[in-house]
């Protein structure tokens, strides 16, 4: 096999596996246009509505659980093909089922495949990539996720200004429905794709290797690999606490006041929704140039600084004029170039082979459940301290970031993961 003919199966393989960051990019966005036509249809209280949204985050939870020992178990593949399956049959439901009960069932349903491509696909990027190119490969997996956000907001802008309810099918079943394709695209394309050959080495290794394998969670709490774990929590931890929700959830607001008039909030969304996935782009360029500790520590210390600069905007009342939105857009590029994709990258590859799948949905579960805690503390940190405090809030933990990143976060661009592991048993001894 020649070195282009590699290189287009590589990239062909990653633009397959990051199909499954999209579908989690959209599925997660695409329900922000829905919400108001599923309350109005189904008459919802307050709590089903939040049930209705937070029921694909309880799947995402149990989706994340069974992956770790189902792909050590399966392989990373079938896993891929089990999160595909998830995505289309939540669409199909969503987009055709007619009771609210099994509604929520089919949001269980995308959550799940959302938690399962979640752990799985960053980790089969991480383990089919060359050392020189891994962070560039895993940084997909983010790109495609903000790609899905950006598609869903678009879809959901067009379908509303365009189409029709014609032949009895609403809205915003249409809205579910887009993600039928990529759901589809994603099924055939893992079928044709190869197993991960890091993998397919691990089952072939001694009974010792396999004991290790099979040895729960346990494994992850071994001295030898403390450091890493507490890397592997606390970077998903200050990716959702660095205030990028309050971003989203503010973004209409926002582009309001520094008197850009758009007169739908959904346009409001595409506008940063494009932001995101254009600075996401400089993190693929740089990542396994630049490396990941000067990527992240300029990142954490921008995002500080830019969401220090946003509270005083709201602090003093200048919301009306352009420093507000470059405030925000700062942050929106620091963020998506460090924080936003680089705990992917870093957790993926600072574990060794036979811990690697455990440890990397440890960390995407500590992840859901700090984006959990944020979901419901920030509108209390808004209507009780204040919107300029809630954003110094979040700068607080951008600047925790930036120490976490600088003690402890070694540079790993270029390296084996067998030399990464070679650094930690040096770093215990």
């Amino acid at each position: 096999m020649t070195r282009s003919s590699t290189h287009n199966n590589l990239a062909l393989t990653t633009l397959i596996a990051s199909l499954g960051g999209f579908l989690f990019g959209f599925d997660m966005a695409v329900v922000s246009g829905v919400l108001p036509f599923v309350q109005q249809q189904f008459d919802l209280s307050a709590a089903q509505q939040g049930w209705f949204v937070s029921s694909a985050l309880a799947g995402c939870i149990i989706g994340v659980i069974f992956a770790s020992d189902l792909s050590d178990r399966l392989g990373r593949k079938r896993l891929m093909l089990l999160a595909a399956l998830l995505f289309l049959f939540a669409a199909i439901g969503c987009t055709f089922i007619p009771v609210f009960a099994w509604l929520i069932m089919a949001r269980i349903f995308s959550g799940m495949a959302v938690g399962i491509a979640s752990s799985v696909v960053p980790l089969y990027l991480s383990e089919i990539a060359p050392d020189h190119q891994r962070g560039r490969l895993v940084t997909f997996y983010q790109l495609a996720i903000t790609i899905g956000i950006f598609i869903a907001y678009l879809s959901n802008a067009l379908l509303l200004q365009y189409a029709s309810e014609a032949g009895g099918l609403a809205l915003w079943r249409k809205m579910f429905g887009v993600g039928i394709i990529p759901a589809i695209l994603f099924l055939l394309g893992v079928t044709i794709i190869p197993e991960s050959p890091r993998w397919l080495k691990q089952q072939q290794e001694s009974a010792t290797a396999a004991a290790h394998t099979n040895s729960g969670y346990g494994q992850l709490f071994a001295p030898a690999y403390r450091r890493a774990l507490l890397i592997g929590i606390l970077l998903p931890l200050f990716s959702q606490f660095s205030g990028i929700n309050a971003i989203i959830y503010y973004g209409p607001t926002i582009l309001h006041q520094a008197g850009i008039t758009i007169s739908n909030s959904l346009l409001s969304q595409l506008f940063f929704g494009a932001a995101n996935v254009f600075f996401t782009l400089f993190a693929i360029w740089k990542v396994d140039s630049l490396g990941r500790r000067p990527l992240y520590l300029w990142g954490t210390a921008g995002a500080a600084v830019s969401l220090v600069l946003t509270g005083i905007c709201f602090y003093t009342g200048a919301t009306t004029g352009i420093y507000l939105l470059l405030c925000v857009l700062a942050f929106l590029a620091f963020f998506a170039f460090s924080i936003g994709p680089l705990k992917f990258v870093i957790a993926a590859e600072i574990f060794p082979d036979h811990i690697r799948a455990k440890a990397l949905s440890f960390s995407i579960m500590v992840m859901w459940v700090a984006d959990t805690i944020v979901g419901q503390l920030t509108p209390m940190l808004l209507n009780g301290i204040g919107t300029a405090p809630t954003f110094w809030f979040f700068a607080l933990f951008c600047v925790l970031a930036f120490i976490t990143v600088y003690k402890l976060v070694p540079e790993t661009k270029g390296q084996s993961i067998e030399q990464i592991q070679a650094h930690w048993n040096k770093v215990m001894h």
